[in-house]
């Protein structure tokens, strides 16, 4: 960036907030042998009015509409510290000349943790995490009876990064896999052949047994065992998980989201868990975060709730932290800007 640097030609990045204090200390940690770039973080309601101040900003959960926008005179790009960009107002970002962009999940290992969360989350309900706690507590032995991922039909809703990653390591539970993708043609429920090689998004067709579109949902979801959201959530998607999807599922299936909370009908999911139509819930997301510990939800032994830490482990925070180091370093040195997906 040169002159375009400010103070002393130092490029300065905002991590906004408190929460997920990882992603800003090991940025900072890779950053340490360059004094010319400075990352800091900021309280989320001081964000505004330091945000003038920086190049660069890691937008985390803060939701930077147009008027806090407007205020970042001297920035050249806001991020995302991993891939959702649902807080940010990217129209406004345009208009104001600055670039969005997310961190691909393939190449930083956050879709396969996400994707091992998920199956921690499974496996957690299968066998009743909660009451074997209990059972630690009362000091019994033999219960209660869980039960294994072998021989389950597992939905994936939302094939992405994410969806492969976590079909990947499903196939060696001996697991059915329907998965729903908005680029796929709608009622395709055929088995796939195993030799049909890689399609358009280089994802291996053997990887899934029958494949539909976002259309397919609710006829997909009579046959699942096991649902797992993994939709970016938008307009279209918001509450897509409601009464009339989760009445369509079996009795006793399984619910896990590790994308947004917003993609779950909260009340569905209550009315449901209550009348003991879906098995159980396990979440690494919520409806508002952090989440309030004394919610009625969290009373039910058939929920699961993790906070919003499915991407969040050493070997993907490390290589996020690069990420974010290198564009800085990039930036500061006025070259192309790599590793990241601009979205405007």
């Amino acid at each position: 960036m040169g002159t375009e640097s400010g103070e002393a030609g130092i490029t300065r990045v905002l991590f906004c907030g408190p929460y997920f204090p990882a992603s800003q200390d090991y940025t900072r940690d890779y950053l340490s042998q360059y004094p010319f770039i400075q990352v800091d973080e900021a309280a989320l309601d001081d964000v505004p009015h330091v945000i003038g101040n920086y190049h660069i900003c890691v937008a985390k959960n803060k939701r930077l509409d147009s008027d806090t926008i407007a205020q970042a005179k001297q920035m050249k790009l806001i991020m995302q510290f991993g891939v959702g960009l649902e807080g940010v107002d990217i129209d406004a970002a345009t208009k104001n000349g600055i670039k969005v962009a997310r961190i691909p999940g393939d190449v930083t290992g956050n879709a396969s943790s996400c994707a091992e969360m998920a199956i921690y989350l499974m496996l957690g309900l299968l066998r009743k995490q909660n009451e074997i706690q209990d059972s630690v507590n009362q000091r019994k032995l033999g219960v209660p009876v869980g039960d294994t991922l072998f021989g389950k039909t597992v939905l994936i809703l939302g094939f992405g990064n994410i969806g492969v990653d976590l079909a990947k390591r499903l196939r060696p539970f001996g697991v059915k896999i329907i998965a729903t993708r908005r680029s796929w043609c709608s009622n395709s429920q055929a088995p796939l052949q195993s030799d049909a090689g890689l399609d358009q998004n280089s994802m291996s067709d053997d990887l899934v047994d029958v494949k539909g579109s976002h259309n397919d949902m609710l006829n997909f979801a009579g046959e699942a065992d096991i649902v797992v959201c993994c939709l970016s959530l938008n307009k279209d998607t918001a509450g897509i998980i409601n009464d009339s999807f989760i009445s369509s599922t079996r009795k006793g299936a399984l619910l896990i989201n590790i994308a947004r909370g917003g993609l779950l009908d909260y009340e569905a999911v209550v009315r449901h868990l209550e009348c003991g139509h879906l098995g159980g819930l396990g979440t690494d997301v919520a409806w508002t975060e952090p989440f309030d510990p004394n919610d009625k939800i969290l009373k039910y032994k058939n929920v699961i709730l993790t906070p919003h830490l499915a991407g969040v482990t050493e070997h993907s925070y490390r290589a996020m932290a690069k990420v974010v180091g290198d564009v800085a370093l990039q930036l500061h040195a006025g070259t192309s800007l790599t590793g990241i997906e601009f979205v405007n």
